[in-house]
């Protein structure tokens, strides 16, 4: 079969993501993967207005990046926005300006359609097969929680916990203090104990025969990377690597104690935590640990397929 090459551009929060793949009927093979980070979400969760320098790096990132899928002989390329850009009262602009720089138009899709495709493109990998899974997408503004089995959705839901966003509504101190990782553990267990577990019990409880045996929580985006990165000691993107990893829960909290007990510019030498990115993983590690320990889960493994990898297709919505 005559594979179509297409590339798919994701303007989140914290940064913007490049994918270039090979479609062949269900398979999909990477041609290149890059990352850019612009925050977006730098300093918004107070007005809701994006910043100006933001727009232009946001801008700049795309047009960077649309200029690479064409050069790799892309036969299209979608350019996609979630949470940020969303819930920003002058989103205008900041589609304005990418249309300007780079004749493509912005898709702003909604935080069900972020959690529908991002279950989408995980069930892409046949390793996960038809075990049960709890999917958590933690990004810089939202957080999406999915759970199926055998490539079916039976509840997903996005949640305004990412980790840009929650960096900012719990600011801690640097070097960060003991007192202030105990109060974020206690926010985010009784988030997550109000809002989160009781809908992903009751979705389980409804589906029981098609969910019998214990659920696999399989950690995307930006944040989960990092963790398997740090544990398997990653200079580079490795997307192979990432998913071979498994995370016990004990490994989780002992990443979150250890960036959380360490200076800024300690973390920045961290293999596998990019620098630009120390800041705000410890927000990230600690929503991880948070709902390993509130649902029970003993081992997190690792998917590099996101809704990138469903947004390929021209309808990405998988089965409800």
């Amino acid at each position: 079969m005559q594979a179509l090459r297409r590339a798919v551009i994701d303007v989140g929060t914290n940064s913007v993501k490049l994918l270039v793949a090979d479609l062949a009927g269900p398979e999909i093979r990477r041609v290149c993967e890059e990352s850019r980070q612009t925050r977006l979400g730098r300093g918004f969760y107070e007005t809701h207005r994006l910043r100006a320098d933001a727009i232009a790096a946001t801008t700049a990132a795309v047009a960077a990046f649309a200029a690479r899928a064409r050069k790799a002989g892309a036969a299209s390329i979608r350019v996609i926005a979630t949470s940020a850009a969303r819930e920003a009262v002058n989103r205008a602009e900041l589609l304005a300006a990418i249309a300007q720089a780079t004749g493509l138009r912005v898709e702003v899709i909604s935080g069900d359609q972020e959690a529908d495709w991002g279950f989408a493109g995980v069930s892409t990998d046949p390793q996960l097969g038809s075990a049960p899974v709890l999917i958590l997408d933690v990004g810089g503004g939202s957080a999406q929680f999915i759970f199926g089995a055998g490539g079916k959705r039976f509840y997903r839901q996005s949640f305004a916990l990412g980790a840009v966003r929650l960096r900012e509504t719990l600011p801690c101190h640097e070097p960060p203090r003991a007192e202030e990782l105990a109060a974020t553990r206690r926010w985010l267990q009784r988030f997550l104990q109000a809002e989160v577990m009781p809908p992903l019990a009751a979705a389980r409880a409804a589906r029981r025969d098609e969910t019998a045996g214990a659920v696999q929580l399989v950690g995307v985006g930006g944040t989960a990377s990092v963790l398997g990165g740090m544990e398997a000691e990653l200079a580079t993107f490795d997307p192979a690597r990432l998913e071979a990893t498994r995370l016990s829960a004990a490994r989780v909290t002992w990443h979150v104690e250890r960036l959380w007990g360490l200076p800024l510019p300690q973390r920045r030498r961290i293999i596998g935590l990019p620098p630009n990115r120390a800041d705000i993983i410890l927000m990230g590690a600690a929503i991880f640990e948070a709902v390993m320990q509130a649902g029970g889960f003993g081992e997190l493994r690792l998917s590099t397929r996101s809704l990138r990898f469903a947004a390929l297709r021209p309808d990405p919505a998988p089965a409800a």
